[in-house]
């Protein structure tokens, strides 16, 4: 039996073989993630912003007052670098943290007037038709692959403001 040559050694990324890994959607979503955050870095570079803290900004300008785990909770971020996502936004005079006189254990987080005024500022590059997520996607396909996430991941989001 004669084997068949191997193919020859890629030189580029587009000769590269994937077989199955392909259609596989963790390293699709994976593959998306990398994207979303260079062009993240792309739009906001010099802004002192990482990905993630908008979402905290916005969540928290949409619940003033919400405890800070369940703000961790509902944005599937480990509380321990919940803790430091929020001591960064607070040095940069974006939110205050409180405790509640009669629950000890919890935080609750407000925006600051500045905190506001970024949220609203940026509030079009992060949501808006001038977007970040660049333009490989037509509105439409953008609201399906949407749609479609949510349901891969089995969240239920309340997206009233």
């Amino acid at each position: 039996m004669t084997l068949a040559p191997d193919p020859p050694a890629p030189e580029t990324a587009a000769e590269v073989r994937l077989g199955g890994l392909a259609r596989s959607l963790g390293f699709l979503l994976r593959i998306a993630q990398v994207r979303n955050f260079e062009r993240f870095h792309a739009r906001f570079e010099g802004m002192d912003l990482r990905p993630g803290e908008f979402s905290v900004l916005w969540v928290i300008r949409l619940n003033p007052g919400i405890r800070q785990g369940l703000l961790a909770q509902t944005l599937s971020i480990k509380p321990a670098q919940m803790t430091k996502v929020i001591r960064r936004l607070e040095d940069q005079g974006k939110l205050v943290r409180t405790i509640p006189e009669g629950d000890r254990r919890s935080v609750r987080l407000d925006l600051t007037g500045a905190g506001r005024a970024f949220v609203e500022a940026r509030r079009d590059d992060f949501l808006g038709a001038d977007d970040y997520h660049g333009d490989d996607l037509t509105p439409e396909e953008s609201r399906e692959l949407a749609r479609l996430l949510l349901k891969y991941s089995g969240t239920h989001f309340r997206a009233t403001e």
